[in-house]
């Protein structure tokens, strides 16, 4: 490979969560191309707005080296392809990696001799080189590790986290040679301030990051498990966690539902390798049935509770407050709410939701809810605070009290009202 650091010219397929930031800072060093599918989506960043509210208005302005495409022949003048498509599981449960096919194939097409392919979707170990570089050879007829060379760096994006951003995550880099693994690392390195951490294959570097993910579900599954256990006890989950807490080795991981493009997702791409070379990962897949339950078992309990205080399930009003997968931010990929508002309407309840953070077409597009655009004063048989947004921590006891009819239920799954407000909590 002959080209240098000083002749990049980048581009960044895929303009979400995880590739837009990266593109608007290479684009403050280099000449940047940020390609997405979606016109939509390019028009939006064009005039300077960002949906997904990772990048700001100011922070797209202080990009000076950036334009923004969904034409593919505009991507034949770069040299260097970062790919962070999504990566998501079908409805079986197992890898679709039907978007990184795509992206490989499209960049057959643009691809020339001494390029560079990095790869930042999460994936399982071996799938760069098994099931994406393959698909750019047979389009561009051109020889991986000969005409043109790959490299895999994992995303670390935090979606809704203005405190750890892409350059002051570590990165981890990787590359198909030796030389190659050195080239991808120093580019990355002149934008990171974190610094850089050079894994010794393509391999190793997919492994790692599918592994972060599965060791935070197996931790969160463990606690979901403990609060289920306690709850039957009799005992407050938050009240255990916060003695066990005082010990100083003690994670302080708290139950809830596990959702979001990574977390809830990842672990069943390593699953599906390892199953694929025989092994049954038992310990991995457990957890996943845990977590993948929480949402049954939230309204299990809720109705539980209902059918206690002589609250009517059949018909009930019931106000989630929360859709995104996480709080503070708009994302809704993956969220297991909606598994909980799957199981409300098992019961004919009607669920009311509310969520200021979530833009209403896609609530529909995406899961068909309709959301509501304020909650209704005295009108609900119980509440389910299921994300934490700061809008809701806030909520008074008043507050609360006064959208809920006489007999309630207030169901506190991400401990933001007060112990002796909420009837229920994880």
């Amino acid at each position: 490979m002959s080209k240098t650091i000083n002749d990049l010219k980048i581009g960044v397929i895929g303009l979400g969560y995880v590739g837009l930031p990266l593109a608007v800072e290479f684009g403050k060093k280099y000449s940047t191309i940020g390609f997405d599918i979606n016109s939509k989506r390019v028009d939006d960043l064009k005039a300077g707005e960002d949906f997904t509210l990772e990048v700001s208005k100011e922070e797209l302005a202080e990009s000076p080296h950036i334009q923004y495409s969904c034409n593919v022949e505009d991507l034949a003048s770069c040299n260097f392809y970062i790919v962070t498509v999504p990566t998501p599981i079908d409805e079986h449960k197992q890898p679709d990696l039907t978007p990184l096919i795509k992206a490989s194939q499209m960049l057959g097409k643009v691809v020339t001799k001494g390029d560079v392919i990095v790869y930042e979707s999460t994936v399982y170990p071996g799938a760069t080189e098994e099931a994406c570089l393959p698909e750019v050879e047979k389009v561009s007829g051109l020889t991986f590790n000969t005409d043109f060379y790959a490299g895999y760096s994992p995303e670390r994006i935090n979606p809704g986290d203005k405190e750890h951003r892409v350059t002051n995550i570590l990165k981890v880099t990787s590359g198909s040679t030796d030389e190659i693994a050195e080239f991808i690392d120093s580019v990355y390195a002149s934008i990171i301030t974190a610094g850089t951490y050079k894994a010794s294959s393509i391999k190793v570097a997919e492994a790692a990051k599918v592994i972060e993910n599965t060791q935070r579900d197996l931790n969160i599954a463990l606690v979901n498990e403990l609060a289920v256990i306690f709850n039957k006890l009799g005992i407050d989950t938050e009240e255990v966690l916060k003695a066990a807490g005082t010990k100083w080795n003690f994670l302080p991981f708290r139950p809830g539902l596990v959702g979001g493009h990574c977390i809830g997702v990842d672990p069943y791409y390593l699953t599906h390798k390892a199953q694929a070379n025989g092994y049954n990962p038992e310990v991995i897949l457990a957890g996943r049935r845990i977590n993948d339950g929480m949402g049954q078992y939230v309204v299990s309990q809720l109705t539980k509770a209902m059918i206690k205080k002589r609250i009517q399930v059949h018909g009930a009003n019931v106000l989630v407050l929360g859709l995104t997968f996480k709080e503070n931010c708009p994302d809704v990929r993956n969220t297991k709410v909606v598994d909980i508002l799957s199981e409300l309407a098992d019961y004919d309840i009607n669920a009311h939701v509310y969520d200021p953070w979530v833009n209403p077409e896609e609530a529909m597009h995406e899961y068909g809810v309709e959301l509501i655009e304020q909650p209704k004063k005295n009108t609900y048989d119980a509440v389910i605070f299921a994300v934490a947004h700061n809008e809701f921590k806030v909520m008074s006891t008043s507050e609360i009290k006064s959208l809920m009819k006489s007999e309630h239920i207030i169901y506190d799954l991400k401990y933001m009202v007060d112990q002796e407000v909420s009837d229920l909590r994880l």
